[in-house]
């Protein structure tokens, strides 16, 4: 996954007494862990205006971890790896990643050794949905799904388009969709995040029954920063979205410079072409 130049601040082996391992004794009476973190973020105001609050203070951070480590119990350290770090993104808005890495001293394994440990890196990522419904209550339907998408964990919307009356794509004899985009910011990956807006369709009441057919609701990732994808499950960019005008012009409104990766043409200017090729 491509992951852009940022600023680092770093903290080496923070020393911390915790209760985390497999084994009941290693929960019981606990053991040393060491933590060294990597936050990525820019510290360009902070280095000009000499301004802690322009800063992530790293004093807090490492206070932050010593605590979030004991006051929580898991079997793996890749497990206290992985929700410290999402803590740690959700926790200081100026983070724009993280590297963790989690060393165990003491690791009872039987053999000689220094260290065991989990090391990970995790990012925000941008990600661009598009929204549709024409069955029921169409607009509640979408807005429901925004209200979902932005209290998911791990997911904080931008922006949202204004909602779009389109007629139906694909075919198929059916009412006018309502549609929408939303801009979104993300640690999600984008397996995960389709997993979870299939669950909020499913919430809806979506049935997959006749391909471009009607639904209460469907979500669809259009963009996951400038990922070229493609898998069983799913394509990025979205296959076919700079022929469809109710994706390019809700686009076009919440982000008119954003790029396609491939096309490598601007939203505002594939739906300027598509609308002089549909004259």
């Amino acid at each position: 996954m491509y992951q852009p130049c940022y600023d680092e601040i770093q903290i080496r082996d923070l020393e911390v007494f915790a209760n985390h391992g497999v084994f009941p004794e290693e929960t019981r009476l606990g053991q040393k862990f060491l933590l060294s973190l990597t936050m990525y973020t820019d510290t360009r105001k902070a280095g000009t205006g000499d301004c802690l609050e322009d800063s992530i203070d790293y004093g807090a951070v490492s206070h932050f971890m010593t605590d979030y480590m004991k006051q929580h119990t898991w079997k793996l350290i890749e497990a206290a790896a992985e929700h410290l770090a999402e803590e740690l993104l959700l926790r200081y808005p100026l983070l724009k990643g993280v590297t963790l890495e989690l060393k165990k001293p003491w690791a009872p394994v039987g053999l000689p050794l220094d260290t065991v440990a989990v090391k990970i890196t995790r990012f925000w990522h941008r990600a661009y949905l598009g929204l549709g419904s024409n069955l029921g209550d169409k607009e509640t339907y979408l807005n429901q799904a925004v209200k979902s998408v932005d209290e998911t964990r791990g997911c904080q919307v931008e922006k949202v388009s204004s909602y779009l009356v389109t007629e139906p794509y694909g075919g198929v004899e059916q009412d006018d969709f309502l549609n929408a985009c939303l801009c979104l910011k993300t640690y999600l990956s984008p397996e995960e995040l389709l997993k979870r807006l299939h669950e909020i369709e499913q919430d809806a009441h979506r049935e997959r029954i006749v391909r471009w057919g009607p639904r209460t609701l469907d979500l669809d990732i259009l963009l996951y920063d400038d990922l070229i994808l493609e898998t069983e499950e799913l394509i990025l960019p979205h296959m076919d979205m700079e022929n469809r005008e109710f994706v390019l012009k809700p686009l076009s409104e919440i982000a008119p410079n954003l790029r396609h990766p491939i096309l490598h043409r601007t939203m505002r200017q594939l739906a300027d072409q598509l609308a002089v090729k549909e004259k």
